[in-house]
């Protein structure tokens, strides 16, 4: 079996009709198929590129990592030393990917990557997560590369992307102690050395995602006497394992044990600016956490997809009262959900990736020449649609993967609490998702000014307007009333001009055009191909159910009412 030929629809998403416009954008009009051998010569040399490394992905994916999850669960990494030493598994994991030259896909030829669009990359770390969340962390965070190609100077960029491209690991070191989601606080303290023209790192990093990787973006404050984030600036240091960086301990955590999370300090640690002081956190890391986001999006649709394999093949299995339990309405139904919560997630997941192609092709294109009117308007827009999108997604995609795996080990019954079965790990992996690269309630924080600003209920209503299959327009019908319950209910709150009310509703409303969103997104995935109409209709009905009580919620609120929640 493999994890991609056995998913349809992954191979669905790469049949959008975007993605034309997409690998166009990317490849620059194809303009490196004679400089390399292996770079596309046209749109279907591209698609075919994608499918064919996607489904050595999908081999390693269903043949090794899978097959290695419950032992690195079981064993997880050390400390030696000062240094992590990684499962057996983990590192058999890592060597297979290696040896396959899929680490570094998305990079620039020129460095040794693939120059893939962000698309089959977030296919990849699906199915990486479907087969053990936990590897995904250190396989995915080579999404620090990403940030060093698009800011840093070219001496660091020769540097250290082919490194990546040939397996070597990355970290990005941004929490401390102190300084959690308010990275503000960040200590971390940057010398600049004149003499040496080096700057020094020195201080604690906590909850560091594979702390003891080779290649590390680390936020330092580098303004003597600041305090703010103005005060910030991005390095890249190399662990060259000489104990300047020592990993003082792993994290003992619920789930995804395989992944070293871990305290390190800095002690006189060479770094390397990344672009311009003072931008560590206003822009490199706001960029990087914005990938990081996207990439939490693909892992929590994997375990989603992983608790929905495990739940449906033990419902076909079991047998109560003489017959298997997926005949029995309770259990039937609550598959039917887990799987429409996961083709909405995964719509929504691509949709947002499109949208990041597109803008991200468009950045690398004005490095190269100045964008013509056209381009401008179009890269704006689709830079305000992923800017719109990430939070929504990371929220929704998250909370699914959560309430999938809980309703797996559900359908297990008692079976599903003891550690014989995967939907036990796959319930303690999922319950990060919602949490870490900023949690459920910090993307609502983001996401509600595209509520106020009109920016979900202007796409919500170009989505309305596209073509459809006929035995759809019931649906979208309903749609159109539920939009119609979002603007009122948008309006009410904005007519009160009260900021801690707006924040107080903010996440009823967000919710309210997620759902409208992922709703409309799965009808026209449906009208081009049928195996998403049940989903479709059954998320509608779902989507419905929740739209309709929040908009009660805040058609009977009144303002004052506020007070009796505050507790203490």
């Amino acid at each position: 079996m493999n994890y991609y030929n056995n998913n349809p629809a992954l191979k669905f998403q790469l049949s959008h009709p975007l993605m034309q416009k997409i690998v166009t954008l990317k490849e620059q009009n194809f303009s490196e198929k004679d400089a390399y051998d292996h770079a596309p010569r046209d749109f279907e040399d591209a698609i075919d590129n994608y499918e064919r490394v996607l489904e050595i992905i999908g081999e390693i994916c269903h043949d090794i990592i899978a097959p290695n999850a419950e032992s690195i669960d079981q064993e997880g990494p050390q400390v030696i030393n000062n240094r992590v030493q990684y499962a057996r598994g983990t590192q058999e994991n890592h060597e297979a990917l290696t040896q396959a030259g899929l680490y570094g896909i998305s990079l620039p030829r020129k460095y040794g990557g693939l120059n893939f669009p962000i698309i089959p990359y977030v296919m990849a770390g699906e199915m990486v997560s479907r087969a053990d969340a936990g590897f995904a962390n250190i396989w995915g965070l080579q999404d620090c590369a990403e940030t060093i190609n698009e800011f840093a100077d070219e001496d660091i960029k020769a540097e250290f992307l082919p490194r990546v491209c040939q397996g070597e690991t990355c970290s990005m070191d941004l929490t401390e102690p102190d300084a959690g989601s308010d990275l503000q606080a960040v200590r971390l303290k940057a010398t600049y050395d004149e003499r040496e023209d080096i700057w020094y790192l020195n201080g604690v990093k906590r909850f560091i995602t594979n702390g003891d990787a080779h290649i590390k973006l680390v936020l330092a404050r580098s303004e003597e006497g600041s305090t703010d984030g103005r005060g910030l600036s991005y390095f890249v240091a190399d662990n060259n394992f000489d104990h300047t960086i020592k990993v003082r301990r792993i994290e003992n955590k619920l789930g995804i044990k395989g992944s070293p999370t871990c305290e390190l300090v800095f002690t006189n640690t060479p770094a390397k600016l990344v672009g311009t002081r003072r931008l560590g956190l206003i822009k490199y890391v706001m960029s990087l956490m914005n990938g990081a986001r996207l990439g939490v999006g693909g892992q929590s649709v994997g375990v989603s997809q992983a608790a929905y394999d495990e739940a449906l093949a033990y419902a076909k299995d079991r047998k109560q009262f003489g017959k298997a339990i997926i005949e029995f309405p309770a259990v039937y139904e609550m598959l039917s959900l887990i799987k429409a919560k996961l083709d909405a997630s995964r719509a929504l997941l691509y949709e947002t990736s499109r949208f990041v192609d597109v803008y991200k092709a468009y950045e690398a294109i004005e490095a190269t020449r100045k964008l013509t009117p056209e381009e401008r308007t179009d890269y704006k827009e689709y830079q305000k649609l992923a800017d719109a999108f990430t939070p929504v997604l990371k929220m929704f995609s998250s909370e699914y993967a959560n309430q999938n795996a809980y309703d797996s080990i559900q359908i297990h019954g008692g079976s599903g609490f003891m550690k014989d079965y995967a939907c036990e790990r796959i319930y303690r992996d999922a319950r990060i998702l919602t949490i870490y690269e900023g949690t459920s309630q910090l993307q609502t924080v983001a996401a509600i000014r595209h509520v106020t600003t009109g920016n979900y209920l202007k796409q919500i209503r170009y989505y309305e307007a596209q073509p459809i299959n006929p035995e759809f327009h019931s649906l979208r019908k309903k749609l159109i009333t539920m939009t119609n319950l979002f603007e009122t209910a948008t309006n009410r709150v904005l007519d009160a001009q009260n900021p801690e009310y707006t924040d107080f509703q903010a996440r009823r409303l967000v919710e309210m055009a997620g759902h409208i969103i992922m709703t409309y997104l799965l009808i026209i995935d449906a009208s081009r191909d049928d195996m998403f109409r049940k989903s479709a209709e059954i998320y509608q009905k779902f989507a419905e159910v929740e739209v309709r009580k929040h908009a009660t919620f805040i058609k009977n609120f009144e303002i004052d009412q506020i007070d009796k929640y505050k507790i203490g």
